[in-house]
């Protein structure tokens, strides 16, 4: 999808974005930002937030505001959300997007870095930016949150093992979450994509650029835009309509480890 193509359902609140500085949580920035709302957005690589709000407000006039975050320490997600100006603590969508994959080793083999940094990016990050950002929509009695899963959340795959373990915790903290609050009018989704094109892999493969693009070899994947749209889609649904979960996948992809390559 063309961010600049039009959608319809503009969207007039604050989004707030981690992990937006590539891939879909860029995408989602940019989605949102076409379609009229203010955005918060965060990641680590600060050089790149900056890069990308001075894009979106050119392209689209957006109100952006960015801080640097890590979303794995408790401390810092608290003090730099508590520590936002006022105008930008009132947050309606908050997309939990920091995730990330490091290797395909067996179990007993893995890395136990590598273990720490996508259990405390992928689960603890996600709960700790939430924990401070839910409070807030129930106390206002509105809001929303969609957090990116993964089709890793629903099955797994050879050397996916550790990877897999933290994306079937955003599955089950999702589904905790929805459970929580459906005494409230806070909605809570999660956007769940199979393959899809972006600095992932190369992530996973730390750099390898050449190891990364046989992973999309002979298919053509999803794009960081593709998801986007499944995210604003799930965001722009009237107030009685939550999107439970949306599973996205390429045509030549029917799971995991199953796609069909030319």
């Amino acid at each position: 999808m063309n961010p600049k193509e039009k959608i319809e359902n503009k969207i007039n609140k604050l989004v707030f974005v981690t992990g937006a500085s590539s891939g879909i949580g860029q995408a989602c920035a940019e989605i949102f930002a076409k379609n009229g709302a203010r955005l918060l957005l965060a990641a680590r690589r600060l050089d790149r937030l900056k890069r990308l709000a001075a894009k979106l407000e050119k392209l689209y006039k957006s109100d952006v505001h960015i801080i640097r975050l890590d979303v794995r320490h408790q401390s810092e997600v608290e003090g730099k959300i508590d520590a936002l100006p006022a105008k930008w603590k009132k947050i309606d969508i908050l997309v939990n997007n920091a995730g990330l994959s490091r290797g395909l080793s067996k179990l007993h083999e893995g890395d136990l870095t590598d273990w720490e940094e996508m259990i405390d990016t992928n689960v603890k990050g996600l709960l700790y930016v939430s924990r401070v950002i839910i409070p807030g929509m129930v106390k206002r009695k509105k809001g929303h949150i969609i957090n990116i899963g993964w089709i890793a959340g629903h099955e797994l795959y050879p050397g996916g093992n550790v990877y897999c373990a933290t994306k079937h915790a955003v599955d089950a903290l999702t589904k905790g979450m929805q459970i929580d609050l459906v005494d409230t009018p806070v909605r809570v989704s999660s956007v769940d994509p199979g393959m899809v094109e972006t600095e992932f892999s190369e992530v996973r493969f730390h750099g390898d650029k050449k190891k990364a693009k046989t992973v999309y070899k002979g298919i053509k994947a999803l794009t960081a835009f593709d998801v986007a749209e499944a995210v604003y889609f799930c965001a722009s649904r009237p107030p009685h309509v939550n999107i439970h979960q949306l599973r996205i996948m390429p045509k030549a992809q029917a799971a995991a480890i199953i796609a069909h390559r030319k």
